[in-house]
């Protein structure tokens, strides 16, 4: 499951073509499909001419009769073999030929503890599917999902390749998915021990790349998760409409097709509104501009103030959740995310100014300003208001603007050098990975470099707009008597 990008289609058909006889459509597909030879940076795929026939032997039913597996500059993905409007279902797979836990051997689920993820048991089946090699069932399957150089995801990249994104959130998440997927290894370790003619010489790494399998590109339903042959060709454009859905009453899983495609046209669903941290993180892809993308930031209650332990308490009373620190203890640190909706990044963009506070936008969340609000209070009687003012409303503290107005802009103006830091921090790790295009720069790390890029690059844009935006709120403040 590669990125999936919009190819120019030079020749779109478009609805002209809609109400042609099935002779006349089949004519143009043919020409179609040789002019793709030549136009379109795709070909079909030599290697799983198979893989559709099979499945739909196995299934007993028609997947698809719409769209073909071919290969891009992206990798594995599908194709429109005929016209496809808006509306039309593009593939159907049934539930009995989706990989599920379900396949896992009894004598092997028995010896697998209760707390043992369905993404580590769908990854032990995968891992005896590929140790049965041409004798599996799935053996069609199975050989064309992606080998392990083939993946990106930021756990199968060295430490040096890590310390391109260190900046970000995504490098601590990424040592806390190795850690969780080695706590898994450890788990299942003694099952794969029980069963040496099956899991002879399974490492760390042979799990772990099963279980980035799984995790890239299961889809849930009330079965759990389960991967779904042939749907998982299918890239992803994160402002596609189409999803994979799953319908209970009929036992599958199915695509709608959002808009029309011609022949030769790759086609696109949406895996879900994710980020390039998430991307990277997970399926081991970027995309440029990405429209959700969005930062993670902490804040610090300093141990130096003197109402440190007054704010924490608080804080914690109105239900602002407080981070632990390594040893479990309450820590004075505040995580928040901020977002980027697609007004705000196309304003951004435009290098224009961010809407202000009484305009549209995403702004900043109301979280990180009540952070803020409550860590500028410098007596316990500005602590003691915050409290009684949340519970003579909603419960929630300090989400109203506060009305002493310096000190209003002061809460405000501390989000402003923060994110002034981190703006010039995130600038620094850009600059070091020196020009895109650089001829000492090649091959995986090549790739690897232009996902660091597209992942900084888009929390910049988020940092940006957010720096913007509070901007805009303290001129509003220090210009009209305006109230939120």
């Amino acid at each position: 499951m590669l990125l999936g990008a919009r190819i120019t289609n030079l020749w779109r058909l478009r609805r002209p073509l809609l109400g042609m006889s099935q002779t006349q459509r089949s004519w143009i597909k043919l020409h179609f499909s040789c002019l793709s030879e030549v136009k379109v940076s795709h070909s079909l795929d030599d290697e799983c001419d198979d893989f559709l026939p099979w499945l739909q032997r196995k299934a007993g039913v028609e997947i698809s009769s719409v769209l073909s597996i071919g290969k891009s500059a992206y990798g594995r993905t599908l194709f429109a073999s005929d016209i496809i409007q808006a509306g039309d279902c593009i593939l159907s797979v049934p539930y009995n030929v989706q990989l599920s836990p379900d396949y896992l051997h009894p004598d092997i689920n028995t010896l697998l503890n209760s707390e043992i993820s369905y993404v580590a048991k769908l990854a032990i089946v995968v891992l005896v599917e590929q140790r049965l090699g041409q004798d599996s069932d799935w053996a069609p399957y199975i050989s064309c999902l992606p080998q392990l150089d083939e993946m990106h995801n930021t756990i199968f990249w060295s430490e040096d390749e890590l310390e391109m994104i260190h900046q970000s959130s995504v490098y601590k998440e990424t040592i806390n998915q190795k850690s969780l997927i080695e706590k898994e290894f450890l788990a299942v370790r003694p099952a794969f021990e029980r069963f040496p003619e099956v899991f002879e010489r399974i490492t760390y790494k042979d799990f772990m790349h099963a279980y980035a399998l799984v995790s890239s590109r299961a889809w849930g339903s009330t079965k759990g998760e389960s991967l779904i042959p042939f749907a998982d060709f299918l890239n992803h454009d994160g402002t596609s409409e189409a999803v994979v859905m799953s319908d209970e009453d009929k036992q599958l899983s199915e695509v709608i097709a959002d808009r029309d495609y011609s022949p030769g046209e790759q086609v696109l669903i949406r895996y879900g509104k994710f980020s390039n941290a998430t991307l990277l993180l997970d399926f081991g892809f970027t995309l440029p501009d990405n429209i959700h993308d969005q930062v993670h930031i902490q804040l610090n209650i300093p141990h130096h103030d003197p109402l440190r332990e007054m704010k924490l308490e608080v804080l914690q009373r109105h239900h602002r959740p407080i981070g632990k620190d390594i040893h479990g203890i309450n820590s004075s640190v505040g995580s928040f995310t901020i977002k980027i909706g697609f007004l705000t990044l196309m304003i951004a963009l435009l290098h224009r100014e961010v809407k202000s506070a009484s305009g549209k936008g995403k702004g900043i969340p109301q979280s990180l300003r009540a952070f803020a609000r409550v860590l500028c209070c410098t007596s316990s009687q500005e602590l003691r208001d915050l409290a009684v003012e949340a519970e003579q409303t909603d419960g929630r503290l300090a989400r109203r603007s506060l009305k002493n107005i310096n000190r209003e802009i002061e809460a405000h103006r501390f989000l402003i050098s923060q994110i002034s830091q981190l703006i010039e921090d995130y600038h620094t790790s850009i600059e070091s990975l020196g020009p895109l295009s650089s001829p000492f720069v090649s091959g995986k790390l090549a790739l690897r470099r232009k996902m660091a890029l597209d992942l900084l690059n888009g929390e910049l844009r988020v940092l940006r707009s957010s720096y913007a935006w509070l901007e805009n709120y303290c001129a509003t403040w220090t210009t009209t008597d305006y109230h939120q």
